[in-house]
């Protein structure tokens, strides 16, 4: 036998008992991927997420993260009536965009996003009241809507409820505080308040 050979065969058995008594790797909890959990879940993910950034390039990504599971419904007919309303309300068909919309939120009321589109369409249409009457139902269902919020504050704006208006920016901001809008709309509103009291 080569000197080699007889190294190896008096090595190997050590580097194999050596191997077996080493203690394992500590294994680092890792967590799942955003695709393999709840869109509960998700969202909170994601919220925290867009909590903690401060550059608006990066909040803007997790922001459309967001809106990538608010725009899921689960439902394929909703879906449908979702994309109808859409292309009723781009040929500016806005009665029927409605009734798309209506027969969405008849079909699974549940889903904040139908109630959300609806409420955009009575803002874009002029019908406040009943915007507002769908934003609450948007946030009854998810309270970090800042899109909804977003339509809330400019209403309240528009009706002069300044300090209404300040307190829902305040919210968005709380939620998304990258938002460069809601910044401004917030150091508008707090210099115009403060300026009424003096």
């Amino acid at each position: 036998m080569s000197a080699m050979r007889f190294l190896a065969t008096l090595i190997l058995p050590v580097l194999i008992l050596t191997a077996a008594a080493a203690p394992p790797a500590p294994v680092q909890p890792q967590e799942p991927p955003l695709a393999a959990i709840s869109p509960s879940e998700k969202l909170d993910k994601l919220f925290a997420q867009l909590k903690r950034v401060r550059d608006p390039a990066a909040a803007q990504r997790i922001v459309g993260d967001i809106w990538a599971v608010w725009n899921v419904s689960g439902s394929a007919t909703v879906d449908l009536m979702l994309r109808s309303a859409d292309a009723a309300e781009s040929k500016q068909q806005y009665a029927a965009a409605l009734d798309y919309l209506d027969e969405a939120i008849a079909l699974k009321p549940d889903y904040a996003g139908s109630w959300n589109k609806r409420a955009t369409l009575h803002f874009k249409t002029g019908n406040y009241e009943r915007s507002m009457a769908d934003i609450a139902q948007v946030l009854a269902r998810e309270p970090r809507h800042f899109g909804a919020m977003t339509g809330m504050a400019a209403i309240l704006e528009d009706a002069g409820q300044d300090a209404a208006a300040l307190a829902v920016w305040e919210r968005v901001i709380d939620l998304y505080p990258a938002d460069r809008d809601a910044q401004t709309h917030v150091r508008a509103l707090t210099e115009k308040l403060d300026g009424n009291k003096t």
